[in-house]
């Protein structure tokens, strides 16, 4: 039997406060398993001497919750390992990006995103219907969004073929991959719009080593 599971993520309050939101969904087919990336990866914390510590970019990046205590290197060296580790993963991605200035309330954002999910699923829509189930991990933590992506899904796709389960981020590592990608694409548009923080150029340097390295990576696997 074909399985494929999507993961998501998201990045941006759910009463539009942020100046951007962002949806990515990272797609990957069971049959590839990624086991072997995963024992390297750790194998490689280990070796370097760095934690074990489910990755959260924005905590890593801010030293915040689990990575309070720890200091800038050590937290560069961790998103680096993150960063080897998730160029040897087999998954593909998408990210719905939007600003929020252009929309009055957030049911048009909800609704927006939903058409977007829609086209996006339609347009693949043979691929997916290859697999015997498709099972989406997410953590429902913003209601407008989790909303949007049931109905989305259940409209592009047979609702048997479904099954929607929970994604903690210290669960599974291709939801902490969805979280990485997510604030990848984040930190492009920051570049883009001038908006970069300090924080990000600490860890990203400029726009053109930031686009030609850690981004360009990224996008070879954007669907």
């Amino acid at each position: 039997m074909r399985e494929l599971s999507i993961f998501v993520d998201e990045s941006g309050s759910d009463g539009l406060s942020d100046r951007y939101y962002l949806l990515t969904v990272v797609m990957h087919d069971q049959s590839d398993s990624i086991a072997e990336s995963i024992k390297a990866y750790e194998d490689a914390l280990r070796a370097k001497g760095l934690p074990n510590i489910p990755f959260h970019a924005s905590p890593l990046m801010n030293g915040k919750d689990l990575y309070s205590g720890l200091d800038l290197r050590t937290r560069k060296m961790l998103l680096g390992s993150f960063r080897v580790f998730f160029r040897h993963m087999p998954v593909r991605y998408h990210t719905f990006a939007y600003a929020t200035k252009k929309f009055d309330s957030l049911d048009k954002l909800a609704g927006t995103m939903r058409r977007d999910i829609v086209n996006f699923l339609f347009d693949n829509l043979a691929e997916l219907q290859a697999y015997d189930a498709v099972k989406v991990y997410y953590d429902n933590g913003q209601h407008s969004i989790a909303e949007s992506l049931h109905l989305a899904i259940e409209y592009a796709l047979s609702k048997d073929a479904v099954v929607y389960r929970s994604a903690q981020p210290s669960e599974y590592r291709l939801s902490q991959a969805a979280d990485y990608i997510c604030t990848m694409e984040l930190t492009a548009i920051k570049y883009a719009d001038h908006t970069t923080t300090a924080t990000d150029e600490k860890f990203f340097g400029k726009w053109s080593d930031f686009k030609k390295g850690i981004l360009k990576e990224t996008r070879k696997k954007l669907v």
